[in-house]
Parts: C-alpha cells; structure tokens; sequence
C-alpha cells in the first residue's frame, strides 16, 4: 500500500491566504451588493511597465519563427539576463557576484521553499516571529519543523522574537539559546514592514560566520528602499561565506503574474568543504526546467535606463499608497509600523480586539479586507497587516471607511 509523507498532516488545516479568501467569498455571496476592498494578499494591481510589454510582444513573435524560435533554456537563467543582474541589481550597489552564482527562478517563494532540500532534514531553523509563513511550513513538510504545538510554534523551530519593544528586528541568539544552523531573515520584512541596519546586519553574519549557520535573505521588498539600509546582504563584509539571498521581480516590476525571481549562492559559501552553490545547482538542474524565455526577456527590459525609470514610477505609485494609509492610522492615535522602505504597514489593532476579530469586523462593516497577524506566528496575535498594492482611490476610500468606523 502507498504512503502518505506524514509531515503533511502535521500542519495547520490550511494556509493563511486560502482562509482569508474563504471567509471574504462566504461574506460576497451573503453581501453581493457590498463593494470589498483589499489590501490583504501582496498582489500588485498596477499593470506592467510599457518596456516590458514590448520586451514580451518581441520575445512571443520570435516563438513564431525558426531561426529565432527557443525551446529549453538553461536550467539556471539564460546570460542575457544573469549578465544585467550582475551589472545592473549588483553594480548599483557595488556588490560583485558573478553571473554563475545567479540562478533565475520562477520566484522567490518557490526558491525560498525549495532552498531546505540541499540541507539535512534535521537541521536546527531559526525564523523571526511574526513570520512568513512559506519558510515555516516549507521546514514543517520535509519534517524539520517537528511538530505543531497548540501555542502555535513547531517543537523545532528557533522562533527569534520580533516585538514592537526591539522594532520588529531579531536578536542576536544569547550564550544559552540554541544555536541554528539555517537562519531566515527578510528584509524590508513581510509582514511588519521593518527594516535591517548595516550594523544590525553585520551582527547577524558575523554570527552565522563564528557559527557555521547559513543565513537565508529574502530581498524581494528592497526596491522600496529610500533612506540609507542595505539593499542586498552582499554588501555586509563576510556575507558571501554565510549567506543566500532571494529576489524577486514580483514586487519590483509587478511580474506577480508572470513569475519570475532569482537565488545567488556565492561560490565562497561551503559547508564541510562541499560549496553550496554545486548542490543547488544539481537540484536545480534535475528538478526545474527553468523559467520561460518570455518572461526573462521580460525581466531583462526592466534592466535597460527606460525600464528602471518606469519601475520606479510604479514603485513610488505603492511608495504613495503606503503613506497614506501610514499617515491616516496614526492620525486616528494608533500605534502603526512600517509603511516606510516597505510595501506593508503593520499596525496594533485596536481597542484589544483579536488579530482575527478586527478581520472580521473590517470586512463586515467597513468592506475592507487586510491579514491577520496571528496568521503570521503567534507573536503576530493583537496586530494586522495592510498591503500597499491597491490603487491609489482605493486606499484613499479604505483609510475613510476605517476611520468613519471607529
């Protein structure tokens, strides 16, 4: 008789977006004539830069003759677009990596779900708590999380506590904490919208590298970065023998339906001598085929001067949307966070009301629908994350029927 990988019954009933979703369908189907903003999942809704789309009608018609047509790529990223990462995501921050430690991808959250499989599968993690929850279930399904507690944590996660009293930035682990191996960090972060220091990020791999921990970075927000903070771990000294970071064009050029991100494992990152970059390669050339020709054409445009200037109108566009709904909770006296060099605002929710109880009053009377933050870990119980992605008249019409509501 077959069997089931047990790990699977061990998680939660089902992921946090699929019950949000069920409960705004429930209320639709009851409220058909209610209009329902939402400002939950981080989905994009500003269409793709017009350099892209050129990129994308040039790449389909070549599909349709011989001598231009393409049928497999290289598993790791054609060198077209390997070649603009380098020069152009690295070279404006005068980060050097080589188009060989570049794997493209179909997202960050696949590469960020996927990475565990060149580890041992009883490895010791370490997340931040509130957390996204891919890099906890991913860990739960190959068996590494152990097993779910009724607290809400998995028995062999190290959960590093982000709480409004250290700015929803992760301490250093003290002299009796566990010491993990694989160490997940994601900056600016989803869900609370904080962000890293240099100094607070060197911390973190000075210690991953007095350790032998690996760090994994998840970058996918750093195009909404303005102040002075580290785009990429790669310009903290000693992070290339520490660290993999994972990127994504989902945020930074709206490709969410599109799908497209990249993973860099330096060559220098090794562990028992054996370099991690080579492992995933492997991995990678056996278990994906690579992403669409089409679409890395399309993010290659992004590259060019007029695709950088059109995804940054684009960026400000979510840039805006995030101030005024920052802007117009604070001025009702709430205690708000994030909404600066990030797409998300996270805010304490009102009144003592649960995370999922103001879900359901937002959606029920005001027609507006966010996430829960006890979605996110258990840390995350009393606050609630808002999405920059709307549209602007949206947004503005969201912040009115929350504050006409309280």
């Amino acid at each position: 008789m077959a069997r089931i990988n047990d790990n699977y019954t061990k998680l939660p009933g089902s992921y946090l977006f699929s019950d949000i979703a069920k409960r705004v369908t429930a209320f639709t189907a009851a409220n058909p004539d209610r209009s329902i903003i939402r400002l939950g999942i981080g989905d994009v809704t500003r269409p793709l830069a017009p350099t892209v789309i050129e990129a994308l009608h040039t790449a389909v018609d070549e599909q349709a003759v011989a001598a231009t047509f393409r049928g497999y790529g290289p598993e790791l990223g054609y060198d077209f677009l390997r070649q603009k990462i380098v020069d152009v995501h690295y070279g404006r921050l005068g980060v050097k990596i080589a188009t060989d430690e570049i794997f493209v991808s179909d997202g960050a959250k696949s590469d960020t779900g996927n990475i565990g499989d060149i580890f041992a599968a009883d490895s010791v993690v370490a997340v931040c708590d509130p957390v996204y929850p891919v890099y906890v279930d991913t860990n739960a399904m190959s068996g590494r999380a152990g097993n779910y507690q009724s607290s809400g944590h998995w028995d062999r996660v190290h959960y590093l506590n982000c709480s409004q009293e250290n700015g929803f930035v992760p301490e250093i682990p003290g002299p009796g904490d566990p010491v993990p191996e694989l160490i997940y960090l994601c900056f600016p972060n989803n869900p609370t919208g904080a962000t890293i220091s240099a100094i607070d990020l060197k911390e973190w791999v000075d210690y991953a590298r007095r350790h032998g921990s690996v760090i994994f970075y998840d970058a996918a927000y750093e195009a909404f970065i303005t102040e002075d903070l580290p785009h990429s771990i790669f310009e903290i000294e000693g992070a290339r023998e520490c660290a993999i970071e994972f990127c994504s064009f989902s945020k930074t050029a709206g490709f969410t339906g599109i799908r497209l991100g990249f993973t860099v494992i330096p060559k220098e990152l090794k562990i028992n001598g054996v370099v991690l970059n080579s492992l995933w390669n492997r991995r990678q050339s056996t278990k994906f085929n690579g992403a669409s020709y089409l679409t890395q054409r399309a993010g290659e445009a992004i590259y060019s001067e007029q695709g950088q200037r059109e995804i940054r109108e684009t960026i400000a566009y979510y840039q805006n949307n995030a101030t005024i709904i920052r802007e117009g909770l604070l001025a009702m006296g709430w205690s708000v966070f994030g909404g600066k060099n990030a797409p998300y605002i996270w805010l304490k929710t009102p009144q003592n009301l649960s995370s999922w109880d103001f879900f359901d009053l937002l959606l029920n009377k005001a027609g507006v629908v966010g996430t829960p933050g006890s979605g996110f870990g258990p840390a995350g119980e009393g606050y609630f994350r808002l999405t920059a992605f709307g549209s602007t008249d949206n947004t503005n019409m969201a912040i009115e029927r929350i504050r006409t509501l309280f």
